[in-house]
């Protein structure tokens, strides 16, 4: 199933059989960082950059009502040099969906993926998140409005299936078992949502806990079951799927490409940013060298030095920075200067080079 590269361009027909416009070239999904709330703005997401030019970066989730009602350019600023580049949205709202969607792909994002995977009782009390997933049909009109509203490819990141819950005791205990019936909604899901359009599903091989789970024990308490994403894989033959959760090394990481379309790591990727480096130079066996430490800190001081310019708190940049030497001799003096430099208020934006 590794097929590295691999872009298209779509063109559709009208039921009528009147042509419509081409749909952009998808990016290439082969290697992913997921979004991940707090962590993947656009200084995390310019520092990732430095390890592949070709992972393809998520950005945190982004509510349509934030993009509709506030500062969306602010909200959606990223510079160039992030891409390749994607936007997860959060909603529920068809129509308020597909203006947030109108606004990325004006903001030079190449995809808009929709949250039907975050557990977290703040997303789920908001109608969006995992919950959806108890709602396919709402789900399909979701994707099928931005679809209207957008060339870009429109994908959707979700879970194997939720378990609802009150104190969590009648929910721990259902967290062994994964039964046919559990699958069967899982297709129906996939099959309603595909239906209206989406051709792409990442996948988190974990069920999500609606209650009763803290979101630090969503991503690691319930059992993945990547089993679970190959057999829908097989399933739905003419769609793609990128495998998400528990994947820690570019050894993990390869063998998942053996079978599904791509792979999204998490917070490994956060943490030890090496493992992009390693997954790309295996994947895409393109010649590309990783830059030296120096090289990459000079990079972030350059950037660094227009960010302050404008404003823009040194911690807000360097706090994405500390996994730089991880697993190497002096990375905790390291994280040190980082954490102790950017507080001080004559410090300069390069201080990190000295």
């Amino acid at each position: 199933m590794l097929t590295v590269g691999k872009t298209s361009t779509v063109h559709e027909t009208a039921p009528a059989g009147v042509p419509v416009a081409p749909r952009a070239a998808a990016p290439d999904r082969t290697l992913c960082v997921a979004p991940m709330m707090d962590w993947t703005d656009r200084h995390c997401r310019y520092f990732l950059r430095g390890f592949s030019p070709r992972t393809l970066l998520y950005t945190e989730m982004i509510t349509a009502e934030a993009l509709l009602r506030g500062d969306a350019a602010r909200l959606l600023r990223h510079s160039p040099e992030e891409h390749p580049v994607a936007l997860q949205v959060g909603g529920s709202a068809p129509e308020r969906l597909a203006a947030a969607a109108r606004l990325g792909e004006q903001a030079g994002y190449v995809e808009i993926n929709l949250n039907c995977g975050c557990p977290s009782e703040r997303v789920h009390s908001g109608a969006f998140g995992a919950c959806l997933m108890a709602e396919p049909a709402r789900v399909a009109d979701c994707v099928a409005a931005m679809r209207a509203a957008v060339a870009i490819p429109v994908t959707v990141k979700m879970r194997i299936g939720i378990l609802g819950g009150g104190n969590g005791g009648p929910v721990r205990s259902r967290l062994g078992i994964y039964d046919e019936r559990d699958f069967e909604q899982l297709v129906a899901f996939t099959s309603n949502v595909s239906a209206a359009g989406c051709e792409v599903f990442i996948v988190h091989a974990r069920q999500a806990v609606l209650g009763g789970l803290s979101p630090k024990e969503n991503r690691e308490v319930p059992p993945l079951r990547p089993a679970v994403v190959r057999r829908l894989a097989g399933q739905f033959p003419q769609l793609q799927f990128v495998l998400n959760g528990g994947l820690r090394t570019a050894a993990q990481a390869f063998d998942a490409l053996q079978w599904c379309h791509g792979v999204m790591l998490g917070r490994e990727a956060y943490h030890r940013p090496y493992v992009i480096t390693e997954l790309h130079q295996r994947v895409f066996a393109d010649g590309w060298q990783r830059p030296t430490e120096p090289e990459l800190l000079a990079r972030m001081a350059r950037y660094a030095v227009g960010e302050r310019a404008a404003g823009e708190p040194l911690a807000a940049i360097t706090r994405h920075m500390f996994g730089l030497y991880a697993g190497q001799s002096g990375a905790r003096a390291y994280r040190q200067r980082l954490a102790e430099g950017a507080r001080r208020p004559e410090a300069a934006a390069d201080f990190f080079l000295y």
